[in-house]
């Protein structure tokens, strides 16, 4: 057997003048709060130690791409097809992410147009130490567009779309 396979794995943590910097796993303490009854959960994701910055929160960037994500659930289901990503309407940032958050992303569709679909996206953090208390992380809006299979625009269906569970 080859050293090379007996050597440790390299961390994914941040490093700073070589050195490897401690995962900041503290939690961020935040207003608890309820699930919003009208928001679907579509989406749950843990982040992972290579998703932190130098700083030992996770990046904004990785949220936003699973908020993007978790957006697509609901106005894939209306269109009953694809969509893609037209416009990040608004994104705020309320509280930081750590390692060993359980995040829920719910998703509500707010305006469904000829072509395009709305939706309010919101991110709840379970802190590590605070399992099934929720403080709310991130909020976003954005607006998908129903395509067809050569990426042109097409419209919406027109019908309803009963939340899950109805």
């Amino acid at each position: 057997m080859s050293d090379e396979f007996c050597k440790p794995a390299k961390s994914s943590a941040p490093k700073q003048g070589g050195k490897l910097l401690d995962v900041n796993i503290q939690p961020v303490q935040g207003p608890m709060e309820e699930l919003p009854a009208d928001h679907t959960l579509v989406l749950k994701v843990i982040p992972r130690p290579s998703d932190v910055n130098a700083n030992g929160d996770i990046f904004g960037g990785w949220v936003m791409s699973w908020v993007d994500m978790a957006g697509s659930v609901l106005p894939a289901r209306h269109a009953q097809g694809r969509v893609a990503t037209v416009a990040v309407n608004q994104f705020v940032f309320k509280q930081p992410v750590r390692i060993g958050d359980i995040l829920s992303f719910l998703a509500k569709v707010e305006r469904i147009g000829h072509t395009s679909i709305t939706v309010n996206v919101s991110v709840y953090a379970e802190r590590l130490e605070r399992q099934g208390r929720y403080i709310k992380v991130t909020e976003a809006t954005l607006t998908y567009v129903a395509i067809d299979n050569d990426g042109r625009p097409r419209p919406v269906p027109n019908r309803v779309i009963e939340p899950p569970g109805v």
